[in-house]
């Protein structure tokens, strides 16, 4: 037995899909410790936009470490910190005129959830949140109770109260597909809130993604996130925008939401903000509402990791020009022109924006076998949705073409003769 079998915890997952030990990793590329060589189309979760070891962050870290800059500073001001907070004022919100704040939490997605549900509750003086359907959210209790999925809900061991979940508006974007998604909820859930003898609670927020990327690549229709927006604030609710696996360029521009005409009150961001791999999570807040926190009131150790900050920087920079999001939109499109291949082959369903793509399979043991085969044959991709069902492809943004191509072709044999 290893090490692995011997000493960690049952609760490894990632590791038992794919069964080897890593060794190395560059830019779409992961070795393993025999020096096979696997294409990477999972990315740490969407952590890894930039690939792994970017070249241009691993010698900023280097450089940063060598000259004793500051590693851990709980919430002090650092002159990294101050460097990585004017890079994303003037490259990010300034040019999207947006007067939101930077909430460093702790360095994982489901503190910046929190945070948000928190200070929601705070400036509202309501308890509910209102989440939707297949939503994931993160695995703290807070979170966890906006989650929807059963398998990780269960896990609590206490009640997950004082969250709703409602039907998800997306869309798919395979040509003759139509999933029906909820288009009616809106002005179902405005009358259930205006209301008085309906029994329903205006809620303190709306939590939703954009793109609800574990719930199997749901893609949210415009004109429904735009009249959830407007409903959050007819009735005086927050609408917070978990972006957090679906920023940083994923879809062609920095926020999934960049072209959906909605006024987020919070972001949530964490994953591919700290480009190198090291954890940091954000919320950015408008000003009226972070006003209601009070000094420590939501605190933590680690509050904005200084190398995030140094990698951070560097994977802002790509923003600074349009040229990384126009090859993000080219390789988007070379994708599903190469997934046309899949059309009209058993029930499989294609949806998704930029470099997030879901291949619905719908069944969630042929997924398991097309992810083994693929894995054997040195081809990363992971399983999400109800059942696993979904294929989620979401490899580095910096992809090389020809290691795209090569990828796109082993994964589309491996499903075709899995499925015909």
């Amino acid at each position: 037995m290893t090490i692995f079998d011997r000493r960690e915890s049952n609760l490894r997952a990632y590791c038992r899909v794919y069964n080897t030990v890593f060794d190395k990793a560059v830019n779409a590329k992961q070795y393993d410790e025999a020096g096979k060589e696997y294409i990477d189309f999972f990315a740490g979760a969407g952590v890894l936009n930039f690939g792994h070891n970017n070249e241009h962050m691993t010698q900023a870290v280097i450089k940063y470490i060598q000259s004793n800059g500051v590693t851990h500073s709980l919430d002090m001001s650092t002159t990294i910190k101050r460097k990585f907070m004017e890079q994303f004022e003037s490259t990010i919100l300034k040019p999207r005129d947006m007067p939101h704040l930077m909430q460093f939490v702790g360095p994982t997605g489901t503190n910046a959830v929190e945070a948000a549900i928190k200070l929601a509750r705070r400036v509202t003086g309501r308890m509910n949140i209102a989440a939707f359907h297949h939503g994931f959210h993160g695995m703290t209790l807070g979170s966890l109770a906006a989650t929807a999925n059963s398998y990780f809900r269960n896990a609590a061991g206490v009640p997950l109260t004082h969250v709703s979940h409602s039907a998800f508006g997306c869309e798919i974007t395979c040509p003759g597909c139509k999933l029906n998604c909820g288009e009616d909820s809106i002005a179902t859930l405005r009358a259930q809130y205006m209301d008085t003898s309906s029994g329903v609670d205006k809620p303190a927020a709306f939590l939703v993604e954009v793109i609800q990327a574990e719930g199997g690549v749901n893609v949210a229709d415009k004109a429904w996130l735009k009249a959830l927006s407007e409903l959050a604030k007819e009735i005086g609710a927050l609408l917070i925008l978990d972006d957090i696996q679906a920023a940083m360029g994923r879809t062609g521009s920095f926020f999934s939401f960049d072209d959906y005409d909605v006024d987020p009150d919070i972001v949530c961001l964490a994953k591919g903000l700290g480009g190198w791999g090291t954890p940091i999570a954000m919320n950015l807040v408008k000003p009226e509402h972070d006003a209601y926190w009070n000094p420590g009131e939501h605190t933590g150790t680690f509050r904005g990791q200084s190398l995030s900050f140094v990698a951070g920087i560097e994977a802002l920079r790509y923003f600074e020009t349009d040229e990384l999001m126009q090859a993000v939109k080219t390789k988007s499109a070379f994708m599903f022109k190469q997934l046309e291949a899949l059309t009209g082959v058993g029930s499989i369903q294609l949806r998704g924006k930029g470099m997030m793509i879901g291949i619905d399979i719908g069944d969630g043991e042929i997924v398991k076998r097309i992810v083994a085969k693929c894995f054997d044959e040195g081809l990363l991709v992971a399983a999400c949705g109800t059942g696993g069902k979904v294929i989620k492809l979401i490899p580095p943004l910096t992809i090389e073409q020809d290691v795209l191509e090569k990828g796109m072709k082993l994964l589309i044999v491996n499903i075709l003769q899995e499925v015909q």
